[in-house]
């Protein structure tokens, strides 16, 4: 597996993170005082320090920990022998050190720099996706969680992950420049095509799906559930049959796509009146039994107690040393390679041991 040095800063961190999960060697380079993402609340067992932030934990988990003052000649000689020895950097911009001398270090590594122009709020605007979330006569809605950095850290580990086989077979170094607004802006290439093609502007649809006629999501007892009606004649006779909502079945031109299509409104108000008296886990097991697409809108809550989530290995309780047994999210790449990442490592953890490959004595952390 290939060494790889981590310079990324919050927008990028999830493309070492997943190169980790992978079983590569990756190098987390970080200033004496710890880097910005180990101060990022919230903090597991309410320790606000350096050591028990929540996305520290899980961005570097895998990760070996090398504490370097770059700001003293020393350390960036220490950073220039490491990269010697290195096959990849993944680093956001502007690097620590001149990209060209990072270069010269080693003809055959891979440079893989992310550009980040923007906060992630306004990179989302800016791409177009804002445009698309909310419901159709109101405002726009931002999409929850840090989606921009998780999209951008896929497509970086993506394209780390195509130069270091292109390197392996080659023998030569690759420079890769990402964009976090690209990254973006591909999730777009289908709106952009639709306009391209036919002048239509993608609009908003809020809890509307856009695959069938009766698809969305919809509140039910306990929250809201997801159901898309398949078009087919069988499809709604099942769902007529299950609702048994005397509307729908009296009426025989319903059986049609293209008038449930017409008539969507009708539908929708009287499959929410239904479902709201029951839960959404009771919703979704009947429609799943009679194959009618169906999932619950889950919480971060449901996530982490999911059982499913659970058998594929996804999930996994770890035992932390000073926080005991942690439910854990291992990811994707480790739980189908059967593996679960070392926990997050400690500021300059690992100084001694990389001093010691590079045949160089030193303090613990620099």
């Amino acid at each position: 597996m290939a060494r790889i040095l981590d310079l990324t800063t919050h927008a990028a961190v999830y493309a070492t993170r997943l190169l980790a999960e992978a079983g590569h060697d990756v190098i987390r380079v970080e200033p004496p005082q710890g880097d910005a993402l180990r101060r990022l609340p919230p903090c597991l067992g309410d320790a606000p320090d350096l050591e028990h932030g929540a996305y520290h934990q899980f961005f570097n988990a895998g990760k070996r920990s090398f504490a370097l003052d770059l700001s003293a000649a020393e350390g960036r000689a220490l950073l220039l022998a490491l990269c010697r020895t290195a096959d990849a950097i993944v680093g956001s911009l502007p690097l620590p050190v001149e990209e060209a001398t990072l270069l010269a270090a080693s003809p055959r590594l891979v440079m893989v720099t992310v550009e980040d122009p923007d906060p992630e709020l306004c990179a989302y605007a800016r791409s177009g996706l804002l445009s698309l979330t909310g419901p159709p006569d109101g405002e726009p809605a931002l999409l929850g969680g840090h989606a921009v950095y998780a999209a951008t850290g896929l497509y970086t580990a993506v394209a780390t992950a195509a130069a270091l086989y292109a390197q392996a077979i080659s023998g030569q170094g690759r420079v890769v420049r990402v964009s976090v607004a690209q990254c973006l802006e591909s999730l777009m290439e289908q709106a952009m095509l639709t306009y391209t093609a036919h002048g239509r502007v993608t609009e908003r649809r809020g809890l509307l799906g856009a695959v069938t006629a009766v698809s969305g999501a919809y509140r039910c007892a306990d929250g809201y559930w997801m159901i898309s009606v398949p078009a087919t004649p069988a499809g709604w006779a099942s769902f007529v049959d299950w609702t048994q909502d005397p509307a729908l079945m009296a009426d025989p031109s319903l059986a049609d796509e293209a008038e449930r299509s017409a008539r969507q409104r009708f539908i929708l108000d009287r499959l929410e009146r239904w479902a709201s008296r029951l839960p959404k886990d009771e919703l979704v097991a009947e429609a799943q039994r009679r194959h009618i697409p169906a999932s619950p809108v889950a919480s971060p809550l449901d996530l982490v107690q999911d059982p499913q989530l659970m058998a594929r290995g996804f999930l996994r309780e770890v035992e932390h040393p000073e926080l005991g047994r942690l439910s854990y999210p291992v990811g994707a790449i480790a739980s189908m390679r059967g593996a679960c990442p070392a926990l997050a490592p400690a500021l300059g953890a690992h100084n001694a041991e990389i001093l010691a490959e590079l045949g160089r004595d030193g303090p613990a952390r620099e």
